[in-house]
């Protein structure tokens, strides 16, 4: 007979390990959730941390990802829980330093374990078939949230409570449904893409430092002086395809420092084609650079990486033109 698949969960807090705390105060991350039955499989359990995730920072997602690649050999599928405000960004910080044949699955909750409409166990039954499913090779970290597969690069949370609360365009490359069948529950894993090639980053240490600035209008580029003195890096969630009030072209082009364009709109590339001043194309000409498809917080991970790897303002213009992550 053959061996039992092996699974390896890894728990990292969120609202899918919390309750209510005993002083009335509100939830916190307190037990991991546990797994329903998955059949014959062999399941271990690790909990690096046990934090909510507004408290992860990219130093926690960096020993995640040692974790993950010191259990590579001993698992057949990973799942990882995580809480959902910054899920996203673990999952694409996985995705940019893990080798992609690892079947890697983030997962969480937006109820908590004494609600009774928990979406906790149905999330991580869905991430566990999905993590050992043959066809998740080569994918990259995913995510799984509702029954549906998404992409790290692209997957983002778009509402703050609703259970359905990921999506992203242009929507999930997967879906996984459980259905039962003579008294026995089946899950049917279905992607719709394939796996692409992509590179993989390797830092020691992120020690370099990357602030997000938000535009808006009337903005004049309040805050930019101070964050550029601070950081070695900024990002600008943009107006648009990427466009600016005109205040921010002379700084953009006085820094030596990498400046990243994304978009505050929900979607979209970065189109630098308006030549007004601040419009796309006159920012690009003073020296920002585009982030392809990236929203505005995993641009900054991109940067973070790259800034802590030593790269320069140019390499870190060409990784991010070719738009391959």
């Amino acid at each position: 007979m053959p061996a039992p698949a092996r699974l390896a969960l890894i728990h990292t807090g969120g609202t899918i390990a919390s309750r209510p705390s005993p002083d009335g105060r509100g939830l916190t991350p307190q037990s991991p959730p546990e797994l329903p039955g998955l059949g014959d499989v062999t399941v271990t359990e690790h909990q690096p941390f046990n934090l909510p995730s507004p408290h992860v920072t990219p130093a926690h997602m960096l020993t995640l990802a040692r974790l993950i690649g010191s259990l590579a050999g001993e698992a057949d599928g990973l799942v990882v829980t995580h809480g959902t405000d910054t899920l996203e960004e673990t999952a694409f910080f996985l995705h940019l330093t893990l080798p992609p044949e690892l079947p890697v699955v983030l997962t969480g909750s937006m109820r908590h374990a004494e609600e009774a409409s928990w979406d906790g166990p149905g999330n991580l039954l869905d991430a566990a078939h999905v993590a050992l499913c043959p066809e998740t090779a080569g994918r990259g970290p995913l995510v799984v949230f509702g029954g549906d597969i998404f992409d790290a690069r692209t997957v983002t949370k778009v509402h703050t409570s609703a259970v359905d609360a990921f999506g992203g365009y242009p929507g999930p490359i997967g879906r996984i449904d459980r259905v039962a069948l003579g008294g026995r529950e089946e899950a049917r894993v279905r992607y719709f893409a394939r796996p692409e090639l992509r590179p993989r980053y390797r830092p020691a240490a992120l020690e370099a430092r990357v602030e997000i600035l938000y535009a808006y209008a009337g903005w004049q580029g309040e805050g930019f002086s101070e964050a550029a003195e601070r950081a070695d890096g900024l990002v600008i969630a943009a107006l648009g395809t990427g466009n600016l009030p005109p205040e921010l072209l002379p700084l953009i082009a006085g820094t030596g420092k990498p400046v990243v364009l994304a978009t505050r709109t929900h979607a979209g590339p970065i189109l630098p084609v308006y030549g007004y001043p601040g419009g796309g194309a006159t920012l690009v000409e003073a020296g920002a650079i585009p982030a392809s498809f990236l929203n505005a917080h995993k641009a900054r991970l991109l940067l973070l990486t790259l800034l802590s790897l030593g790269a320069e303002r140019d390499e870190v213009r060409r990784v991010f033109s070719e738009g391959v992550f």
